[in-house]
């Protein structure tokens, strides 16, 4: 049988074939395998166990030969069809590659012979194209040499034309052949080097500047001869305009350059440095007189020039150069003599004309003068004049500052002013804050300092004033002014204002207090309680003091809020290259540490008050209490000082809630722990006192729950985070006096149960437990291996 097995192996490893798996995969998408002989990894063995799994099966065994040489017969026969029809295709597809061939040859010499023809025919058209093209180029020279000897004799006959125009001076005559011949003159600038057109181009030349020499002649002595006053709108110069603005620009340039300045002689010399109407309290003068000029000049000489030229607006501008210049030096040399009043009242009148100018011109002579170095002045400006409904802001206007600048390099003396302006409110706000009363608020509706609203009004008006001035480094030094005077009010206004308390200190209180406890038997103490209370009592901040503490806290929280609205806003009024200079961060942290501090006074306040009762509490002889009562009297007592302190607060911060809620969690964090350290040295205790401190805690704990609406008509939930805190530190406080009272014997179910109660326990706190259940030195070594040395 061994023999036979190895014998089948041989057989299936000579005929079976093993295809690789991606093609074994392939073939079981295009066959689907339903017949286990197909299978890869067929084993001939396991298909003959499966078809006889038993010896009664064998009985079968003819019949499945049959079956199986009845399906050899069918496999031979349709793999015998198939070579068949191979061999049949195979004959079939060498006969249509046959064919195919002869095609492809056929095709060929199609090609080939359209090729040919292809070739002929462009030949063709080669040669019957060559005269045309011929013929267009001779088209092309002749229509050119027909127009430049058009253009020639234009040329010719125009320059003796103008020769004599400029002659008579016949400006009105002369506008129209100038402007043709100096079109016709760019047609022969590739022909320079021929002498009669170089002759004819210098003549052009020639008479070009004999106009600008004649023209600029005739009008200075229109303008600066003896009937010069009395000179009336006059044809030819007006004709001669137009004949200049052909000219080479530079001659419109001087021309227009000496007429404004003709035109403010007058102004120079009636507001020259040594004339009385030359300083500041005067400058309404200055702008009174061009705008008179101008509406002189306008109504006069108008008409004569085009309009185009805006020689008003020429005019108009080069009067703020000068009133600019002449403005710098004569402040400057008496700077002594500037006050604030009169700064800002030069400025004022400056930035009203300057407005006007704005109204009344378009800003293009302007646009047309600005230097390559001073395009980031002008670049955005807005020349075309407003015509819409819609307003334009003053400070896009091209005008804008083209006088006032002078007055930036002196704002110091405005922001000086500022200073001491500042300087004297506060010290105003710190003299009438003794009698001060809070107010309330429109915008928040909560109580705060009245001073701080006056405070921030004060601010707005002079960042606007400011802002109008200048939006560079005045805004600079104003805001360094702001920040300073922020942190002055933060200091004398709202941290000196903080009410201290006064009188007994808390630590002499309690010793008396305990003092007293000391004296009293165990019999009737829980009784006696309350007296004892009474008399453990700290002086802590009255109803008043704790509303102005609200009150400091409100104030902080506007100054912080309005603070910010500052910081953006001054952001938003420099210039944006300025504007990562403007910081208030550090006055906003002060702000912050104000109303930090409010909460914390707060809060020691309430935790004074509540002291007493916890020394008190741990001074209870716990280990002779025998039954379980009511809470106890010092529990009643630090919910009372809840009841009557809480609402006060609650009531003054109403409007302040997330900085009520931070009291609050402030308070739990601090309290909860003390109230654990007061657990701590309630010992010894026993069971029944452990009992009775559980029943303590357990409502102290509720009561806690409910601090914030505690005494409130209206019952709203707890914030959760306030929640979370005073849950997490209560319930410890529970397990510890769980722990307590869980029996020391057996010690291993003890340190199980402070391990299940306490998952966090540290060696400390089991110290402290083990003292509450008056466990001895020796015990408590043993006690603390176990627990070190227990999972």
């Amino acid at each position: 049988m061994e023999f036979e097995d190895e014998l089948l192996d041989e057989d299936n490893s000579e005929f079976f074939i093993n295809f690789p798996p991606e093609v074994q995969k392939a073939i079981d998408e295009v066959l689907p395998n339903r017949d286990s002989l197909d299978e890869p990894d067929f084993n001939s063995i396991d298909y003959i166990n499966s078809l006889f799994p038993t010896e009664q099966s064998l009985s079968n065994i003819d019949e499945m030969v049959i079956k199986m040489e009845n399906q050899i017969t069918t496999i031979d026969n349709e793999i015998s069809t198939v070579i068949r029809s191979q061999i049949e295709a195979s004959t079939d597809g060498r006969e249509a590659l046959d064919e195919a061939q002869k095609i492809i040859k056929q095709l060929f010499l199609h090609i080939k012979d359209i090729k040919e023809r292809a070739e002929k025919s462009e030949e063709m058209v080669r040669e019957i194209t060559r005269d045309i093209k011929q013929l267009d180029c001779a088209k092309r020279n002749l229509t050119l040499a027909i127009t430049t000897l058009n253009h020639l004799h234009m040329l010719v006959g125009g320059v003796d034309t103008l020769k004599s125009l400029t002659q008579k001076r016949l400006y009105g005559e002369i506008a129209l052949p100038l402007q043709a011949i100096s079109e016709v003159m760019t047609h022969f600038e590739n022909y320079s080097d021929i002498p009669q057109i170089k002759n004819l181009s210098d003549q052009v030349k020639s008479i070009h500047i004999e106009l600008a020499e004649q023209i600029t002649h005739d009008f200075k002595e229109a303008f600066e001869g003896t009937n010069s006053k009395n000179i009336v709108p006059n044809k030819q110069l007006q004709q001669a305009c137009l004949v200049v603005s052909i000219l080479n620009p530079k001659v419109k340039k001087e021309l227009l350059k000496w007429f404004v300045e003709l035109q403010l002689q007058e102004y120079n010399h009636l507001f020259q440095e040594t004339e009385d109407t030359a300083w500041l309290d005067k400058i309404d003068k200055r702008y009174a007189w061009i705008k008179r000029h101008l509406l002189e000049f306008e109504d006069r000489l108008g008409n004569m020039f085009p309009q185009n030229w805006e020689i008003s607006e020429r005019i108009a501008v080069q009067f703020c150069h000068n009133t600019r210049e002449e403005l710098s030096k004569i402040m400057l040399k008496r700077k002594s003599e500037i006050d604030v009043k009169l700064l800002l009242y030069a400025i004022q009148k400056t930035s009203a004309f300057e407005n006007l100018l704005f109204k009344r011109f378009t800003g293009i002579t302007l646009k047309e003068n600005l230097d390559s170095n001073e395009k980031t002045r002008g670049e955005n400006r807005k020349f075309e004049k407003n015509t819409s409904d819609t307003p334009l802001d003053f400070n896009e206007s091209p005008f804008y500052g083209l006088i006032g600048q002078c007055f930036i390099i002196h704002l110091e003396i405005y922001i000086d002013s500022l200073d001491r302006n500042l300087a004297d409110l506060i010290d105003r706000f710190v003299q009438d804050e003794k009698q001060h009363r809070p107010i309330e608020n429109a915008e928040t509706q909560a109580a705060i300092l009245s001073s701080c609203p006056d405070l921030f009004v004060f601010y707005k008006k002079s960042m606007i004033q400011c802002t109008q001035l200048d939006k560079g480094h005045s805004m600079l030094s104003l805001t360094r002014t702001f920040q300073k005077y922020l942190q002055e009010y933060s200091e004398k206004l709202l941290y000196n204002n903080l009410p201290k308390i006064e009188g007994q200190s808390l630590g002499s209180s309690v010793q008396n207090f305990t003092k007293d406890l000391q004296k009293m038997s165990t019999s009737g103490l829980i009784q006696n309680f309350s007296s004892l209370l009474k008399e453990g009592e700290v002086t802590r901040f009255t109803k008043d003091e704790q509303t102005k503490i609200c009150c400091i806290l409100t104030t902080a929280e506007y100054c912080l809020e309005t603070t910010q609205q500052l910081q953006d806003k001054l952001k938003e009024k420099i210039d944006p290259t300025l504007a990562d200079q403007i910081d208030l961060s550090k006055e906003q942290d002060q702000f912050h540490k104000v109303i930090s501090n409010c909460i914390q006074l707060l809060v020691q306040d309430l935790e004074n008050a509540c002291e007493p009762s916890l020394t008190a509490m741990s001074k209870i002889p716990w280990q002779n209490i025998d039954a379980v009562g009511d809470q106890s009297p010092y529990i009643t007592s630090i919910t009372t000082h809840l009841k009557t302190t809480i609402p006060i607060i609650r009531d003054n911060l109403a409007h302040s809630r997330k900085y009520f809620t931070q009291f609050c969690i402030k308070f739990a964090n601090s309290f909860i722990p003390k109230f654990i350290q007061s657990i701590y040295k309630c010992k010894p205790i026993n069971t029944v006192g452990a009992e009775q401190l559980l029943l303590d805690t357990h409502m102290l704990k509720t009561v806690l729950l409910n601090l914030p609406s505690i005494s409130s008509q209206i019952n709203r939930p707890a914030p959760t985070a306030y929640s979370k805190v005073v849950t997490k530190g209560m319930t410890k406080a529970e397990m510890i006096l769980k722990v307590v009272m869980t029996p020391i014997e057996p010690q291993k179910n003890f340190i199980d149960q402070c391990k299940k109660l306490i998952p966090d326990c540290q060696l400390t706190e089991f110290h402290k437990m083990l003292d509450m259940k008056n466990i001895k030195r020796q015990e408590q070594a043993v006690l603390v291996d176990l627990y070190k040395y227990t999972k």
